[in-house]
């Protein structure tokens, strides 16, 4: 079993959201009171400590549920991917509130968060050296079949070759957090995994990888919609909202990219208050294939943004 004593704090500061369908006052003055303290709710702002720490046994259903929201109705068996991630627990970072946090949220009664909740995941795991076990290879046909329906000729054959080649290690980058969670983190995890990796690699483990996947979660306009609205604006840009934004940065450096829908999937990765008059968002993933080498300059890239 996994200890967790690896920690890295970072804090964080999150504000408020007004929420929805608000209920309104029978009289002025308490109407008046009322928009006084939304105002007030509004502006504060709550201090939250996140720390990463080695996945362990107890993380199972919340590193299980990241995933589902990663691979929705994917034939994928996550309950075994769960399991592989919290085995190699050398390799990864949970993200949890911090001690400091535990112990003041347990002296407030109103509070009912629980204290081991994993609010995100990210590590490696390796697609060549466990292509044995079941989850590896549905995960392996998955992205092959996703790029014979939607990739080029040229993206087939380089995931083809890929895939048969064991010769060039490949590793998929899982990292997965829920959407309230600010991207700041981002740099000290990745940091850590390249870290553990090297470290791994030295110890002559299987982790010395030549290709990097990941699957990033975006959301597009929905075309068909805004050629509704504006025939004559044929060549109308479309916006891209990226889920976690430093894949923006990733997709620079991939070699080979593919994207699908799963507009037809349930998916849960990206929540608000929306308006009528809002675009229609179509959810999509984007498959990055990326050389390892460059995970030093997508960590420098995406540092000097922040």
């Amino acid at each position: 079993m996994a200890a967790p004593g690896k920690k890295r704090a970072v804090n964080v500061e999150e504000n408020k959201e007004e929420k929805d369908n608000l209920e309104e006052t029978e009289s002025s003055d308490e109407d008046s009171s009322s928009e006084e303290n939304l105002d007030n709710s509004k502006n504060e702002v709550i201090q939250i400590d996140f720390e990463g720490r080695n996945p362990i046994d107890s993380d199972f259903h919340g590193i299980k549920q990241l995933l589902s929201q990663l691979f929705l109705k994917a034939h994928i068996n996550l309950t075994e991917l769960t399991n592989l991630i919290i085995n190699q627990n050398f390799i990864g970072s949970v993200i949890k509130q911090s001690d400091r946090d535990d112990e003041e949220s347990d002296d407030d009664d109103d509070d009912e968060t629980d204290a081991n909740q994993v609010f995100g995941i990210t590590t490696v795991i390796n697609l060549t050296e466990k292509q044995k076990l079941e989850c590896i290879q549905q995960l392996r046909s998955l992205l092959l079949e996703l790029c014979i329906e939607y990739g080029s000729d040229r993206e087939v054959s380089f995931v083809r070759n890929l895939m048969s080649n064991d010769n060039k290690p490949v590793g998929l980058l899982i990292n997965e957090r829920f959407v309230n969670i600010p991207p700041q983190i981002v740099v000290p995890l990745l940091k850590s995994l390249r870290s553990e990796i090297q470290r791994a690699v030295e110890r002559k483990m299987a982790f010395d990888f030549s290709y990097i996947i990941l699957i990033c979660k975006l959301y597009k306009t929905d075309l068909t919609n805004k050629k509704k609205k504006s025939k004559k604006n044929k060549k109308s840009s479309h916006e891209i909202i990226w889920s976690n934004p430093e894949e923006e940065i990733i997709d620079k450096l991939a070699e080979v990219q593919f994207e699908f829908s799963v507009e037809k999937e349930s998916d849960s990765g990206l929540t608000g208050l929306w308006k009528e008059s809002d675009e229609e968002m179509t959810p999509l993933r984007r498959v990055l294939i990326i050389p390892a080498s460059n995970l030093d300059k997508m960590i420098e890239q995406y540092w000097d943004k922040t």
